[in-house]
């Protein structure tokens, strides 16, 4: 959608991922780094499959948007005698949306099977990501001068997070790399919101002069601003994972392994399932050991 709506939509699906992300991966490495005994993943990668599920979702809330709005292609690829394009800028953000998706069905066989490869649900959300940037760069060639700018700093967010992702298929569970993602997907999704704003102006006033470098200068100036804020959420979302592990402070490996008894109480709230060889976590500090 060619409009503030169409790129706030993503805008904020990026953004939910992002800060999920930067709350899930500090939280699944301290409580690795609590208790190394407890190298199983089991209550996580249960959450990996419920994201897939979600991702899935928003893939499907995109597409039906951009078929479906009152001016959108309907479906219609093209029409009419001449057999003339119909809204390719909608069709570019559902193919899009579409390769979101297929990263989400992957994240769910990941779960369920144990055939598939290990390190495919990253390689899938690196061609995603990779799709997406290719598209945008498309999306704006030959489009006023403002409009390409603005979103060629977009496409720095999105290669940097198609190629930290593809490093993830051979250096799993790399906080540095996940957080990393996270972050740029923060970026993404604010991103969306400015571009959103600049080109649409949503709440009234001037709109932007497009042939002013002055624009152009204060909006790379402002991408990484956006970037310093992401940095800002990352390390807030870290400290507050280690203090949520750690007991304020209060430390130790007793505490520690508190928080791993905690993530295995709710994987039990929510599983529902019987003890079993891969799913149990055994305290050092009680000597008991837990199952879900």
């Amino acid at each position: 959608m060619a409009n503030f709506k169409g790129h706030a939509l993503p805008g904020s699906f990026f953004l939910v991922f992002g800060l999920w992300w930067s709350v899930k991966y500090p939280l699944r490495y301290l409580s690795q780094k609590a208790s190394k005994k407890s190298k199983n993943n089991y209550c996580f990668q249960r959450v990996d499959a419920i994201e897939g599920g979600v991702k899935i979702t928003f893939a499907l809330i995109g597409m039906l948007a951009e078929q479906f709005v009152p001016d959108g292609p309907h479906l219609y690829l093209y029409s009419g005698e001449k057999r003339d394009w119909v809204k390719l800028m909608n069709w570019q953000h559902t193919t899009m949306y579409l390769f979101y998706g297929l990263s989400g069905v992957v994240d769910i066989f990941t779960y369920v099977c144990s055939t598939v490869p290990r390190g495919l649900d990253r390689l899938m959300l690196s061609v995603a990501v990779f799709v997406e940037g290719c598209l945008f760069y498309y999306h704006v060639l030959h489009r006023p001068m403002l409009d390409q700018h603005i979103h060629s700093l977009l496409l720095i967010a999105i290669f940097s997070g198609a190629c930290s992702t593809m490093l993830e298929v051979f250096l799993r569970d790399n906080i540095v790399l996940e957080m990393f993602r996270a972050g740029v997907t923060i970026v993404q999704g604010t991103w969306f919101w400015q571009v959103g704003v600049v080109l649409f102006q949503p709440w009234g006033g001037p709109m932007w002069d497009e042939s002013d470098h002055s624009n152009i200068m204060f909006l790379t100036m402002c991408f990484f601003w956006h970037w310093a804020a992401a940095v800002v959420i990352l390390a807030v979302n870290y400290s507050i994972a280690y203090r949520y592990c750690w007991g304020l402070g209060l430390g130790g490996a007793g505490l520690g392994e508190m928080c791993i008894e905690q993530l295995v109480l709710v994987c039990k709230a929510t599983a529902g399932c019987t003890a079993c060889a891969c799913c149990r976590f055994q305290s050092t500090a009680t000597n008991v050991c837990f199952s879900c």
